[in-house]
Order: C-alpha cells, then sequence, then structure tokens
C-alpha cells in the first residue's frame, strides 16, 4: 500500500525515512532522522506509515486463531490499531459467533484513523457490555505528529467523558524511572496529568515497584485538585501559608 515519497516511522519514531521505491514484496526507504547520531533498530520494534491508506484487516489470521483461546479464557479484549467502527462490529461478531458475547473490549487509538473516527467506534463499543478507550501515545504521536499530541490526547479525553467511556493513559509514563531509576521533570508533570483519565499504564522495567509507588504517590496528591476533566477548586495551600504567616 505504501507508495514513494510517503513517510516512514520505526521504533515510536526513533528512525524515520521516506519510501524510494515500492516493489511487491520490499520497500526501499531512505533514512532521513535518527534521534541519536547511531541508532541501531532492535527486532520487534513498531513500524508506522503515518500518510499510508494501509488496506489491512483489523483481525489478522492469527488474530483469528488466537481469538477461540482468548474467547475461553479472557475477560476483555484489547484491539490494536482500531482505526474504523467495522474493526470494533467484526471482533463483536467473531466473539457472539464464539459464544462470549460478555467479554468487553478495549479500543486501542493510535493511527489518525483511528482518531477521526473516535465518534463512530465508541458508538460500536458501547454495544459491548463494557468498553473502554486506551490513548496508545507512542503510535498516536508518531502517526499524528509529536506537536499535535497533547491537542489529540485532550480531544480523545473530552469525547470520552462526554460518552461516559473510561480512559486509559498509556505509553511511556515514567519511563526515566521505571527504566532508569530516575524521572525527569517532564515525566512528573505528565504523570500527574494522567489524573484525567480513569487507569494509567507502566510499562514493565526494573524499577517498577517504585514507578508504582511514585505514581500513586503523584495521583493522591492531585485527585483533590482534579477529577477527570472538571476541576475540584481545592483550597490552595500555598494560600494558606501565606494568610498564616502574618503577611499583608
Amino acid at each position: 500500500d505504501a507508495r514513494p515519497g510517503e513517510p516512514v516511522c520505526f521504533d515510536d519514531g526513533r528512525i524515520s525515512g521516506l519510501v524510494e521505491k515500492q516493489d511487491p514484496e520490499q520497500l526501499q526507504i531512505r533514512i532521513t532522522h535518527t534521534r541519536k547520531a547511531q541508532e541501531r533498530l532492535a527486532a520487534d520494534k513498531g513500524v508506522n506509515f503515518p500518510d499510508t491508506l494501509l488496506n489491512l484487516p483489523a483481525l489478522s489470521e492469527e488474530d483469528l486463531q488466537d481469538l477461540e483461546f482468548v474467547a475461553r479464557h479472557a475477560d476483555m479484549i484489547g484491539l490494536s490499531f482500531t482505526n474504523t467502527p467495522e474493526d470494533v462490529r467484526e471482533l463483536r461478531q467473531r466473539l457472539l459467533e464464539l459464544g462470549r458475547g460478555d467479554v468487553g473490549i478495549v479500543v486501542k487509538i493510535e493511527t489518525k484513523r483511528g482518531f477521526s473516527n473516535l465518534p463512530e467506534i465508541l458508538l460500536e463499543a458501547l454495544k459491548f457490555p463494557a468498553c473502554g478507550v486506551m490513548i496508545a501515545r507512542g503510535d498516536l504521536a508518531v502517526e499524528c505528529g509529536f506537536e499535535r499530541m497533547a491537542e489529540l490526547q485532550e480531544e480523545i479525553l473530552w469525547i470520552c467523558e462526554a460518552a461516559q467511556v473510561p480512559v486509559i493513559w498509556a505509553t511511556q509514563v515514567l519511563e526515566g524511572l521505571n527504566k532508569r531509576g530516575h524521572a525527569s521533570r517532564a515525566e512528573i508533570t505528565d504523570a500527574a496529568m494522567s489524573q484525567a483519565a480513569e487507569c494509567v499504564m507502566l510499562n514493565k522495567g526494573p524499577f517498577i515497584d517504585e514507578a508504582v509507588h511514585t505514581l500513586d504517590d503523584i495521583l493522591q496528591r492531585m485527585q483533590d485538585h482534579r477529577s477527570k476533566k472538571r476541576s475540584m477548586l481545592r483550597k490552595l495551600q500555598l494560600a494558606s501559608e501565606f494568610g498564616s504567616s502574618g503577611s499583608e
């Protein structure tokens, strides 16, 4: 489906380039950007085609095989790269055929098409007995541009709040703390803003225990300031201290 001139991104945008040549079995890509002077592309990393209309089924042949096992054991299914309401409809139909109409769904929004079609996707997801939305910020930022990530995230939170659908805030939350034992200031602020969602996802890492405790502490402090998309207007500690000091 990719055409010459279209961008390609690897590993959440760590490496990116342009399609120069297209053959039936392969693409020739010219690398135009790396975050570091030298980058290594490891196995099992994601590949994004932000401007390409990929004609891929929501459920691959492997997915359909796995679904039989999942239907027997799972309470909820995460549908990656949900692009259209038809993707959600197909999963529901398959589950009904397997006799598991009681299974819930989490639609993962991680592409331009998924974001654009979110209202229709939600209407289909609400036909499940339980549903939620994951803001998959890694792929979504690569697909839509990092500079638009905050705006898109805000819009997804608002529309899900209106639909009364819970949201999972995902991808690289407290990543520095989780992987290296030290969080950046930006990561702490990002974690605090996750109070706008119902659930926050942490990736695995050697410092996961510390990351969980830190996230819990941040959210416990933030919950009196903000609940979902609503400011709580809590009495400000700074103002209380100022008043008690006797200052005029």
